[in-house]
């Protein structure tokens, strides 16, 4: 049996020679700046963009009493359940839930990874590995983006964060022996992992990697895969139940020749949509000349941060990639928790690069980041502008209007802003999805819809266009129908305007129409989009 003692298994650079002991403190004191940076940078204007359909879902689902939210549990989105009884839990200990409120969880979750990279940069390469990979995990836009979204990637992303330490610290035990509160740990981190999200089970097959190419010794490779094994098997009652809920998965992306680059583009800036591309192709060229640079000077870099690193970052989404050729799952968002493996290999990247050009890296990344970090926090700047919807409504509306949303998710616009739709009587809902244990409400019949419109004289018809493939087929099926019961009762569209995921339109009832004329009462005008001046 192949033995070796723990400084072969992660090898620490040495400390230059008469290196004041002072530094290496104030280098760990200077680390717990990351996390606050990454709190600040979360919190920093997370009111301003809109929801959109799945933190609309979870502020929903949250605000659901108990019996309601495991009742749900039951039926469908399983797989993210964790989560919401999270947020359930947080919104009764709140007093209530908004869209800021809803976020916040997700920026201290944020926090806690980077400060646990903080910590796995200091394991494997010492104080200044440490501090540089917090601060790069703080500072990328993609990290502030899911800070500031009320879902569970930034709990998944912290989870892996803390999993890849502990299995670190298990490696760096006695070469026969590892800590048994390490492995402990790292089995409950696993499974925590996958309960947080099923997505993340792939990073096991990345450890698996690391491992491998550590080469412990098979008894500490038998004890850690045993734990990776235990880890997992707490999560196939989840996975079992989330099989039965597939209807649940949202829209995914088709894998294509490009995946690869995209993907590591995403990692660097979410805002591809809004980020020109003279600005984003030198940020993604910057960050690709690291791992060049790294085969490059691999001797000066620390080769258990590229044993873990590199499986961290490339095997999650080969993974996916291979599975989506099948069965499309293949969804940036789910490889979140990959970026943490990013910022790792770019500051291992860093601390080689010979001083007179330590300044000139950041300073090149230093536009396209903050244009970036400007791009997310714009209202409009998620799948659906709902801030439009309301918007709209408490400039233009009546009182004795009501609304009209075509689709059943798309309704839940209504019960996410409860104070927006006071008064306004929802002509589309036959019953609340809190009520069906669904994510979504029912749709009312079109008798019922008829009868409801005959005490209606002017309706807001809301069109939600960002939707899953089924929702979306659903939804059109739903406008239709209401189109023409519309017509049928006399209703024709004064204005129309569409923002980003929803189509808003106000109806009204022609012989109102026309009294209104009579009587010189100008109808209002299309409602400007913000920006048009």
């Amino acid at each position: 049996m192949t033995t070796t003692t723990p400084e072969s298994v992660l090898p620490r650079r040495p400390a230059p020679s008469g290196a004041p002991a002072g530094r290496a403190r104030r280098t760990r004191v200077a680390g717990w700046a990351a996390p606050v940076v990454a709190f600040v940078l979360g919190v920093w204007g997370n009111t301003r963009p809109s929801a959109w359909t799945d933190e609309i879902v979870t502020i929903d689902v949250a605000r659901r009493s108990w019996p309601e939210l495991i009742d749900l549990l039951g039926r469908v989105d399983a797989v993210h359940g964790l989560h919401y009884v999270l947020l359930h839990l947080f919104a009764r200990a709140n007093g209530g839930l908004d869209e800021s409120t809803a976020r916040m969880p997700s920026a201290l979750a944020v926090a806690v990874a980077v400060a646990g990279l903080v910590w796995l940069g200091r394991l494997l390469g010492g104080p200044r590995l440490g501090l540089c990979a917090g601060l790069l995990l703080a500072v990328l836009p993609t990290a502030s983006r899911y800070a500031q979204e009320a879902r569970s990637f930034a709990f998944v992303m912290a989870v892996a964060v803390l999993a890849t330490g502990a299995l670190v610290k298990a490696l760096a035990g006695h070469a026969d022996r590892p800590p048994k509160r390490w492995l402990a740990g790292y089995a409950l981190l696993v499974a925590l992992l996958g309960w947080f999200n099923v997505m993340g089970l792939l990073l096991v097959a990345a450890h698996a990697v690391t491992v491998v190419l550590r080469r412990p010794g098979r008894r500490v490779a038998v004890r850690l895969f045993a734990a990776q094994a235990a880890g997992v098997a707490a999560v196939v009652p989840l996975l079992v139940l989330g099989s039965a809920q597939s209807s649940a998965v949202g829209e995914a992306a088709p894998v294509t020749a490009g995946t690869p680059f995209n993907y590591f583009t995403w990692l660097l800036t979410p805002g591809q949509d809004t980020l020109p591309t003279a600005l984003r192709l030198p940020l993604t060229l910057t960050a690709l000349a690291a791992p060049a640079f790294l085969v490059a000077r691999r001797r000066t870099v620390p080769s258990s941060a590229l044993a873990v690193g590199v499986p961290w970052l490339a095997v999650p989404p080969l993974l996916l990639m291979a599975v989506s050729l099948g069965h499309p799952l293949f969804a940036y968002r789910y490889l979140l928790f990959c970026l943490p493996a990013l910022a790792l290999l770019l500051a291992a990247a860093a601390t080689a690069v010979p001083p007179r050009w330590r300044l000139v890296l950041p300073l090149l990344a230093a536009v396209p980041l903050t244009a970036s970090h400007v791009a997310i926090r714009q209202e409009d700047s998620r799948q659906w502008d709902t801030h439009a919807v309301i918007w709209a409504l408490s400039v233009r509306d009546r009182p004795g209007d009501a609304v009209l949303f075509s689709g059943a998710r798309c309704g839940l616009i209504g019960t996410a802003f409860k104070e927006a739709f006071a008064n306004r009587p929802d002509l589309s809902r036959a019953r609340t999805a809190a009520g069906l244990g669904t994510l979504d409400n029912l749709p009312a019949d079109p008798a019922l819809l008829e009868q409801r419109l005959s005490r209606a004289n002017r309706v807001w018809r809301f069109t939600c266009t960002h939707l899953s493939p089924g929702a979306r087929e659903a939804a059109a099926r739903t406008a239709a129908v209401q189109e023409r019961i519309l017509d049928r009762a006399g209703f024709s569209p004064i204005y129309h305007y569409s923002a980003r995921g929803v189509d808003i339109t106000l109806e009204q009832r022609d012989g109102v129409r026309r009294t209104t004329e009579a009587a010189g009462v100008r109808p209002p005008d299309r409602v400007p989009v913000r920006g048009d001046g």
